[in-house]
């Protein structure tokens, strides 16, 4: 199943971009549809190749969604245009952030999570700018709005982010700890984050940063998983770790949910 959306992000006398999104692929559940989990590429990938990776895990009950980024100038690689959730310069926790993408992005992946079946959790996960969105779409969700001030429509239950960053880390403490309901909804959201720490595209030190940025802003449900040697890519062990990190924070079947 794959259909393609964009978004008109204008208002006022401002000159609209509009982010036009690839296809979006989904991978239905093999038992009880319990969680859905919308899953996102890293940059110049697609969501075919996400949904092949996902497929084989043994997660029977979760579906999952793969969107596929517009394809748009990339100023980190000289803008040179390929599918991105937003418009990265350089990767760090003070690098310029392109908001306007960011709140198209986290929109349509919420969009996609809207519909979804009342009884079934909804989570995000992503790698590299996949994770920096999953990072940002965590905030909204806590902040129970985007970056322009529209109302936050979801009810997140899980992030986990993979090689990635946090876009906006610097100022989301103060934003989160103004709102008791902010502050309340940062500390129950679980999030896992992974980082290798050969990591030579989105550097170690930047994923450790925005766990801290995160840690400190309230969102106390929070595991950061280190691995020792590993580059910018996914491994098993990655998987596996998500698989035993997911079910009983999900209480997907067969597990009993564990007491906080």
């Amino acid at each position: 199943m794959s259909y393609n959306t964009h978004y008109n992000m204008g208002s006022g006398s401002r000159t609209a971009r509009t982010f036009e999104f690839g296809r979006t692929h989904v991978v239905r559940p093999k038992g009880k549809h319990q969680a859905t989990i919308v899953w996102l590429h890293g940059l110049s990938d697609n969501g075919s190749s996400a949904s092949q990776l996902l497929e084989s895990l043994p997660l029977p009950n979760i579906k999952w969604i793969c969107p596929t980024a517009p394809t748009r100038p990339v100023t980190l690689l000289g803008g040179f245009p390929c599918t991105a959730w937003f418009d990265a310069g350089e990767l760090s926790e003070d690098g310029s952030d392109d908001w306007e993408a960011l709140d198209a992005s986290a929109a349509h992946i919420a969009n996609l999570l809207s519909t979804e079946p009342a009884d079934v959790k909804v989570g995000i996960g992503g790698f590299s700018m996949g994770a920096a969105m999953a990072l940002y779409s965590a905030t909204c969700y806590a902040l129970g709005r985007y970056g322009n001030g529209n109302p936050y429509p979801v009810n997140l239950r899980a992030i986990i982010g993979l090689s990635g960053w946090l876009p906006g880390g610097r100022s989301l403490r103060s934003k989160i700890q103004s709102s008791h309901e902010a502050a309340r909804r940062a500390a129950a959201l679980p999030i896992l984050l992974c980082h290798g720490t050969g990591d030579d595209a989105v550097l170690y030190k930047y994923g450790e940063k925005s766990a801290q940025s995160l840690s400190s802003a309230g969102f106390h449900h929070l595991a950061f998983k280190s691995y020792e040697g590993l580059g910018h890519y996914t491994v098993p062990a990655e998987m596996d770790e998500i698989c035993h990190w997911l079910t009983p924070k999900l209480a997907l079947e067969g597990t009993r949910p564990r007491r906080n």
